[in-house]
């Protein structure tokens, strides 16, 4: 019974051994692939700091695609959430409408929209700038082709062009105005937090989600908008003409299909870039003028998100290792 007790304790620590030794191996195995992903990452950042330096050294700087001689139809893009410093900024959607009319060979402009909206601010600005090119050059018919979506202040930006075309599935109107957010007051009062809120002016506040809804502040809430939508259906007005329909909903914030809109007169007819060049414009070469972000800025932005993704993989990988 001895001997066989000292075999169990002897076969007991080999497999203790054995344990411990594949539990290493094991983690020197998640370490080699851990500092070998690592090596891949920054052999792929490399690469792609190259093809981007390479591409900036090959491309045009001033943002405009492959300018050649001779007539075209510049085509400027009006796409995403309009908003200063993002992918549809006035600044820029106006930079591009100046060079494209500065260009003695443009013989038209086509605005390409597909955004949801975005500030009223920046939708204002590049509707007067179209307003004032069109004065300033009235031979330069500007002219707006829908693709999926012209919604609210990408609809502001097109009621300025002469004409607005659209395909028979696009969304067009959402002639509004909105504001929310939410309210916690009933939630805090269940878990029992007190809210602490100190200003310096009476209605400091008055947007704090966490206080109760002040009568007084929301008839002022409401009024802004209201007059920040006048401003809108105004300009519509003043883009459409008497081309728009008397129609009750039409600055009810709705959004219609692009054969119900041409109805309605928001929009004048189907029609796509091709099509309004050649058949509107008359000139079927077509001419990107669409500025781009600052190079440094736009790499900066793609690092960013680059290096986010990057993080996210490796806390995954943290959280299944195994020691």
């Amino acid at each position: 019974m001895a001997l066989f007790g000292k075999d169990k304790v002897e076969q007991n620590d080999q497999q203790w051994q054995r344990s411990v030794l594949e539990k290493v191996a094991l983690a020197s195995v998640v370490e080699q692939r851990r500092s070998r992903r690592w090596g891949i990452f920054f052999k792929l950042l490399f690469l792609a700091y190259i093809v981007i330096i390479s591409s900036l050294a090959m491309s045009p700087m001033n943002g405009v695609s492959k300018i050649a001689g001779g007539s075209h139809t510049a085509v400027i893009d009006v796409k995403g959430i309009i908003v200063s410093g993002g992918e549809a900024d006035a600044g820029m959607i106006i930079k591009s409408l100046n060079k494209a009319v500065q260009d003695p060979n443009t013989k038209g402009i086509i605005l390409r929209v597909n955004s949801p909206g975005g500030s009223p601010v920046q939708s204002s600005y590049v509707y007067q700038a179209i307003r004032d090119i069109r004065k300033e050059y009235p031979d330069i018919p500007i002219h707006a082709v829908v693709e999926d979506l012209c919604a609210s202040g990408g609809y502001f930006i097109a009621s300025a062009a002469d004409k607005i075309f659209v395909n028979e599935s696009s969304i067009v109107g959402s002639i509004g105005v909105v504001m929310n957010g939410f309210g916690f007051t009933d939630a805090m009062k269940t878990l029992g937090v007190e809210r602490r809120l100190y200003t310096a002016g009476e209605h400091k506040g008055f947007l704090d989600p966490f206080s109760d809804v002040n009568p007084g502040e929301q008839a002022h809430v409401q009024s802004l908008l209201n007059d920040i939508h006048q401003e809108f259906i105004q300009a519509v007005k003043t883009g459409r003409g008497d081309r728009l329909k008397q129609n009750p909903d039409l600055f009810s914030g709705l959004v219609w299909a692009g054969s119900e809109s041409i109805q309605l007169g928001l929009t004048d007819a189907i029609g796509n870039v091709e099509s309004v060049a050649k058949n509107e414009i008359g000139e079927e070469k077509i001419v990107d003028f669409t500025a781009q972000q600052p190079f440094l800025e736009k790499l900066a932005k793609g690092m960013g998100v680059a290096m986010a993704e990057f993080a996210a993989t490796l806390t995954s990988m943290n959280a299944n290792k195994i020691f």
